[in-house]
């Protein structure tokens, strides 16, 4: 017998099925069609479990599709009578056949907001539904799952009727609600704290709308998601999340555990079929294959039209139905995730474990759209500092915690984070959308944390700090300042003094202390600049540097720009007084260089730790020293660090891939350079203390350094504030573009902006921060995701790595000893203009030594995290006028969220520890002494006992094992 016929014999009698008929054309000769599926269909499924019994059974297949072949020459179609002789002769295959069952899953894959807007989202909803419960009213047996908390809100808000049905369906269990995430989101861009919050608003809103217990949310479903970072399933088993659906990147076994390097795991079904999918029944002949890989006895099919929602059709139900009488196929049943996942997990064989990040998918969506981009890390930062210094107000004195605006604001935050929102793989109406609701959160998150900053500053004891009020009747600058800062979406600090002296708070969300440079706005001041000074609350003198004089107009009030060599204690603040000195003070002003015939043309920024030279043409860095080791960092042999223009060779979709590099041009042409100058020396007199600030270049400030750069490209222009302050080892860029490149569909071209380091050292690899953790990858020659840097790591093992810090984009790239970050992308689809008009950007370039991971990520919070500033006026309080809330004392631990429990006034921590390969022991400061301190789970309830988090006095010790991320509950 040769059993290769087999597969040959299957071929030719699926070949001449044409594709217009279907499974049901039922009428006259076109009858054929559906026996022929039937027939072949299980003479495959057949096959397939011969092919595991040794081909035990490819005789009686054989006979089989020799009956179906012999009505075709005979007849010339498959007949019924010759089916049916067919499964006779494969009834030696039916015990087996029918020891295999397979879960048949209705879903309506509904993209939020991707090519379409929010209008026709809620539209797609309600209609999907309005069909699956009028299915579920027909078909008894059906039964339907849904993911995405979103979508129920959306029934909630816009046919309550619809709700109470679908709660009804779930209580009867038959709609099983397979949400755990408020939106099928993005894995690699959102934060540590974003991931927490999808599932904690999701599994706390389902629970109380739904009835449905928390507990049993404990699948991630994720079909379309482009990539899942190393992290994921460790912060899903933190959330109670058992089970992880996934479709895209990976293309290992379809069924796995997925482990974390904390060591905690996750089942995860990679879905071999796709998951919009209608039924054939040619499904079946993967299915034996698959059960035995996993020493299972169930397979999962997902059916249903998606993307744009739709759900099962009637169709697939009949046919599955029809197909559950057919002797010689597997056992079929209409079913739920949870079975199958259940099945999964008492299975007997072992699962194979895969570590490591499930990555890369759609490198493009790493930075197109770079204002959603913008607008995504502008309100998980604004977030972070609303809810700490909210809650620290709320323990500190008893203020109103508004849970209802962060809850608010953070859904709306959420919900821009679905995979083609955030990803920027969507339409002009989709950004349109994300950008109304960024202003929104912004609006609501920003007021918020202003009401506190300015209750804290409220109680704050100047009463005994030397101000001079002055003629209060002639003051202009009370109220100065309305609004100004919002644009830049920082929270507003208008002027509140009526006198001459001016008082400012400034608070630092870190809980590591900080020393930077700040820059504080002087309203309406009509003193003399030359004369300023600046002192802490003890009466020390501070260094300042003045940047110019009341030039900057803003509605018929006007500003003078001065700088602040500002100490700010761990997660709390510090006050400063401007006032006049009685003696001359020599402050210098922004002002051109001289330009005299004997002028060198040197552009060159410097301070106590780094010398950087830029090219006096085309102003890239031609030099970066670091002087406590004499390391250069740039490479002579390469164009220097600064902006490139790229373009793009596009084959696929524009908005998802990063093409060949077909063009790569330096910005080098036309550049406009001008050093920024201010006197090299600041002498206070010394009745206030005298500070002098030696040892700078001659032409440059004393406490920042300015190199400001233009340029002409294309159709575009670029300008960038480059600068450097006293005692940092970050070279900061500020830079505002104008931005005309157009992508072409016609051409295959995509323009992008890009800002390139090439080193001076052989790098071994390069780190990512990404949710929980960092990752080091290897060299490679494409975009790859990191929450706000890349680190070139040494294969010398020597200090002074270089980083790239941004404060918008997430793609960077690590290769051939350099490091870059893609700043602008002009994709053409779907959206043919994302990017035209003016787009700000921030990012860093970072010289230190941060051998730890902590401090890597402790220089990319502060680069995100700007002081805050309130201006403070004379009075009497009981807060000292500096002070420290909270202090992480000890610990390699990132903090990802301080902030008060969703329910109840427990005060909430959540850590990750950094470094991996040991635990953590942590020791973080409090403003009070709790009453009972433990561990507790994302949705903040208590686990385990209270010795493993020791409370000593105002302080509690812990301990983080490696890579872990835990939540820390107090109750006071």
């Amino acid at each position: 017998m040769n059993t290769n016929t087999i597969p040959a014999l299957l071929a030719s009698l699926k070949k001449p099925l044409p594709k217009k008929y279907g499974m049901w054309e039922l009428t006259g000769q076109d009858r054929h069609y559906y026996w022929l599926s039937r027939g072949v269909a299980q003479a495959e499924y057949a096959y397939a479990i011969s092919q595991l019994r040794g081909h035990r059974f490819d005789e009686a297949i054989l006979d089989a599709l020799h009956a179906m072949g012999g009505a075709v020459r005979e007849e010339g179609f498959v007949t019924k009578s010759a089916v049916l002789e067919a499964e006779r002769r494969l009834a030696p295959v039916a015990e087996e056949a029918k020891a295999l069952t397979v879960l048949f899953v209705g879903h309506a894959h509904i993209d939020m907001n991707w090519e379409w807007g929010w209008d026709e989202t809620v539209s797609v909803t309600l209609d999907t539904f309005e069909t699956v419960l009028k299915l579920m009213r027909e078909y008894p047996a059906f039964k339907f799952s849904q993911s995405q908390a979103a979508i129920y809100r959306i029934v909630e808000q816009y046919d309550p009727d619809m709700l109470a049905e679908i709660r009804s369906r779930v209580q009867e269990g038959r709609w099983e609600v397979s949400a755990s995430t408020w939106v099928e989101a993005d894995k690699n861009m959102p934060n540590t704290e974003s991931h927490a919050r999808q599932m904690i608003y999701a599994k706390g809103y389902l629970s109380r709308t739904l009835g449905i217990d928390p507990d049993t949310l404990n699948l991630d479903f994720e079909p379309d998601t482009f990539g899942h970072p190393l992290h994921t399933p460790e912060i899903l088993t933190a959330g109670g999340v058992k089970y992880y659906y996934h479709c895209r990147g990976f293309n290992g076994p379809s069924l796995y555990r997925w482990k974390a390097p904390s060591g905690r795991s996750v089942i995860a079904y990679r879905e071999p079929m796709w998951y919009n999918d209608n039924v054939e029944p040619y499904f079946a002949a993967f299915v034996p294959a698959l059960c035995r890989e996993y020493g299972m006895r169930t397979f999962l099919k997902v059916f249903g039209v998606g993307d744009h929602g739709g759900g099962p059709t009637r169709r697939d139900l009949e046919r599955i139905l029809d197909m559950q009488t057919w002797p010689i196929f597997p056992e079929l049943r209409f079913g739920k995730y949870a079975d199958f996942f259940a099945a999964a997990e008492s299975s007997s064989a072992e699962l194979p474990e895969v570590t490591g990040e499930l990555n890369f998918v759609a490198p493009g969506c790493y930075t197109t759209q770079t204002r959603i981009k913008v607008a995504n890390r502008t309100s998980e930062n604004a977030l972070n500092e609303a809810e700490l210094f909210s809650a620290t107000a709320t323990l500190a004195f008893g203020s109103r915690y508004p849970r209802d605006v962060f809850e608010t604001s953070w859904r709306d935050v959420l919900f821009a984070q679905f995979h083609d929102i955030l990803p920027g793989s969507g339409v002009v109406e989709t950004r349109e959308h994300a950008m109304g609701k960024f202003q929104e959160t912004m609006a609501a998150v920003n007021t918020r944390k202003k009401r506190t900053l300015a209750d804290i500053a409220g109680r704050i004891d100047t009463s005994k700090l030397p101000v001079q009020r002055g003629d209060w009747r002639e003051s202009t600058s009370e109220g100065a300042g309305a609004g100004h800062g919002a644009s830049a979406f920082r929270v507003t600090a208008p002027e509140s003094a009526a006198s001459h002296d001016r008082i400012i708070h400034l608070f630092n969300s870190s809980l590591l202390d900080r020393e930077e440079t700040t820059e504080v706005l002087l309203w309406d001041w009509t003193g003399d600049h030359h004369r300023i000074v600046v002192k802490d609350a003890d009466g020390n003198a501070v260094p300042h540097q003045v940047l110019d004089y009341g030039t900057h107009r803003y509605w018929s009030h006007h500003y003078s720009r001065l700088l602040i060599q500002a100490k700010v204690p761990a997660c709390g603040y510090q006050t400063y007084v401007i006032s006049e000195s009685e003696h001359f003070e020599s402050a210098g002003t922004v002002s051109n260089l001289p330009r005299t015939s004997e002028h060198e043309y040197r552009f060159t920024l410097e301070n106590e730790r780094l010398k950087v030279a830029f090219d006096p043409v085309n102003g890239a860095i031609r030099s970066l020293i670091d002087k406590r080791t004499g390391m250069e960092h740039i490479d002579p042999n390469r164009f220097g660090g600064g902006f490139r223009f790229i373009e793009e060779d596009i084959h696929g979709g524009s908005a998802w891939d990063v093409g060949r590099y077909m063009a790569v041009r330096p910005l080098d042409a036309r550049a406009r350079l001008r050093m920024l100058a201010h006197k090299q020396e600041r002498e206070f007199d010394k009745m206030f203390g005298t500070i002098r600030l030696t040892g700078m270049p001659e032409g440059h400030g004393a406490l920042r350094q300015s190199l400001s750069y233009e340029v002409d490209f294309g159709s575009s222009k670029l300008k960038a504030l480059i600068s450097l302050d006293r005692g940092s080892s970050a070279l900061r860029y500020e830079v505002e573009c104008d931005w005309h490149e157009r992508g072409s569909a016609a051409d295959r071209r995509v323009p992008q902006l890009n800002f390139h380091l090439p080193l001076n050292y052989r790098c071994a690899s390069y780190k990512y921060d990404v949710p929980a953790g960092v990752i080091e990858r290897r060299s490679m020659n494409m975009d790859a995701p990191g929450n706000s840097f890349v680190q070139a790591v040494r294969e010398d093992g020597a200090g002074g790595s270089a980083m790239l810090v941004t404060r918008s984009g997430y793609g960077f790239r690590g290769f051939d000893d350099a490091i870059s970050a893609t700043l602008i992308r002009s994709s053409f689809d779907p959206d043919p203009d994302p990017e035209l008009g003016n787009v700000r950007l921030g990012f860093a370039i970072v010289i230190d030594d941060a051998d730890s991971n902590r401090d890597a990520l402790a220089r990319a919070y502060h680069f995100n995290h700007p002081f805050s500033l309130v201006s403070g006026a004379v009075r009497q309080g009981d807060l000292p006028a500096s002070h420290s809330f909270f202090r992480l004392l000890q610990g390699n631990v990132a903090v990802s969220a301080v902030k008060l429990a969703e329910n109840g006034d427990r005060l909430i921590l959540r850590v990750y520890e950094t470094e991996g390969g040991s635990a953590a022991n942590v020791t973080i400061q409090l403003p009070r002494t709790p009453k009972r301190a433990g561990f507790a789970d994302i949705q903040e309830r208590l686990l385990g006992t209270d010795t493993e988090v020791v409370v000593q006095g105002d302080c509690i010790r812990f301990t983080v094992e490696a890579n872990r991320l835990v939540t820390v509950a107090l109750e006071f």
